[in-house]
């Protein structure tokens, strides 16, 4: 039995990119294209149309970019899910669609069956961030104890290490392993970790940790 197709908008300036992105959905069946705009003005007009669940949408658009286009569309669309395209150097631009309320980022450069993943994880209502994007976005991890003291969550040392490995786009699986620790005990430092940050998945984790100063750029 074939599962049920999600609809999917693609919102990008690049004509080529956007015919490229949805021939190879298309073609290997992995969503059904609803509809195609070239900023996010023309998206917002096309979107009460479509009948879109997904939206794939890129930052960085004349008239109107991805950030200020996210927030006026998930505003009037609380469920629809958008992934964000974006390429290197973006980086600037995370926080404002975090907070917009982006489930899923993505490298333009990203293989097909990576996109095929995040349009997946995010129409089941999980949230999604690229293994590239967060490996480039995260350096270092500042543990002194004065800056510990000047974040708003006390955080273990232990926990401390597991959130840059978690920030670097390490399952549990390979955390438990790099610390030679057990899984189970992994599973319940980043349930703290989560509780302490109030964050809710690793998108918002990994920009927490960073305006929080406890990563780098």
């Amino acid at each position: 039995m074939t599962a049920k197709k999600h609809k999917v908008l693609l919102v990008d300036d690049h004509t080529l990119f956007r015919r490229g992105l949805r021939g190879l959905l298309e073609s290997q069946g992995l969503a059904e294209i609803v509809g195609e705009a070239s900023d996010g003005v023309e998206f917002l007009e096309i979107l009460p149309a479509s009948g879109a669940q997904i939206v794939l949408l890129d930052i960085d658009m004349p008239r109107m970019g991805g950030a200020e286009a996210a927030a006026k569309a998930l505003e009037a669309y609380h469920d629809l899910r958008i992934i964000t395209l974006s390429m290197h150097g973006d980086e600037h631009y995370y926080f404002s669609m975090v907070s917009a309320g982006v489930k899923g980022f993505l490298l333009k450069s990203s293989e097909i069956a990576e996109v095929a993943t995040a349009i997946d994880t995010v129409g089941r209502g999980g949230t999604y961030f690229s293994q590239e994007l967060l490996q480039g976005l995260v350096g270092i991890l500042r543990t002194s104890s004065r800056q510990r003291e000047e974040t708003a969550d006390s955080l273990s040392e232990r926990e401390l290490e597991i959130l840059l490995l978690i920030c670097r786009g390490l399952s549990n699986h390979e955390i438990a392993d790099a610390l030679f620790i057990s899984k189970r005990t992994v599973d319940k430092h980043r349930a703290n970790i989560m509780s302490k940050t109030d964050t809710k998945n690793t998108a918002n984790l990994v920009v927490w940790a960073i305006k929080k100063g406890m990563v780098e750029i």
